[in-house]
């Protein structure tokens, strides 16, 4: 299975620290967001990468090449502009091929096992979304998740009972099937008409997980990472 990860996102709540660099190449533990992303991919078999640009996106390539440094083989989906996430996978299926792949937002940190991921997509299922505990910048969460299915109906129910999506799926190409190529799409609305149809399984992830979407946010978990590091060694 082939992996995504989206990187074509302009950063704009990341301003200053985005105006010269791309978000996924800000460092968190001495090292950027998405350097975290492509080894743990590859300690899980994911070898094959496909990474999505827009803004700056030439620094993203000038620092990744080929990916050969970490063993992986990475090509990249150049966008004019940014895509929004499913207009940015359905771009790069070309890259993806016909089976199932995994797909990772590139602008959060997880200590998630990738592994069991590849076997978790079973047809006619088209999308299998792993979520995670509300975030105190998102209270109410996104989904409910109910016998390992996600429900439309959860963006009803009360905030306590729903979960908030942590960026990280593996999906059906045929979720994007009515995506013209080259144009823009949220992902929101197909995922909420797959659930309505019953066709979006779910898990629920309650390891280390982080949106990183301020630059407070990004101090933090540099500041934590840097003082696990040094406990470490220590």
């Amino acid at each position: 299975m082939k992996a995504m990860i989206l990187a074509a996102g302009r950063g704009e709540r990341m301003r200053p620290l985005t105006d010269s660099m791309p978000k996924p190449l800000l460092k968190v533990g001495g090292k950027p967001l998405i350097v975290w992303h492509i080894e743990r991919l590859v300690a899980a078999g994911f070898k094959e990468l496909v990474i999505n640009h827009a803004y700056l996106g030439q620094q993203i390539e000038a620092a990744l090449g080929d990916g050969s440094q970490w063993g992986a083989d990475i090509v990249y989906s150049a966008e004019g502009v940014a895509l929004e996430t499913a207009g940015g996978i359905a771009n790069a299926l070309p890259l993806l091929g016909n089976a199932p792949f995994l797909v990772v937002n590139g602008d959060v940190f997880c200590e998630i096992d990738f592994s069991h991921l590849e076997q978790v997509l079973k047809q006619p299922n088209l999308a299998h979304l792993v979520m995670v505990n509300n975030p105190e910048q998102h209270p109410k969460g996104d989904f409910l998740l109910q016998d390992d299915k996600l429900k439309a109906d959860g963006l009803k129910a009360n905030s306590e009972d729903k979960l908030t999506f942590s960026g990280i799926g593996v999906y059906s190409p045929m979720l994007f099937k009515q995506i013209v190529r080259g144009e823009a799409a949220k992902l929101a609305p197909l995922l909420k008409q797959a659930m309505l149809n019953g066709l979006v399984s779910g898990e629920h992830f309650q390891g280390v997980w982080h949106d990183i979407g301020t630059p407070e946010r990004l101090q933090a978990i540099d500041n934590a990472l840097t003082q696990a590091v040094q406990l470490g060694r220590s």
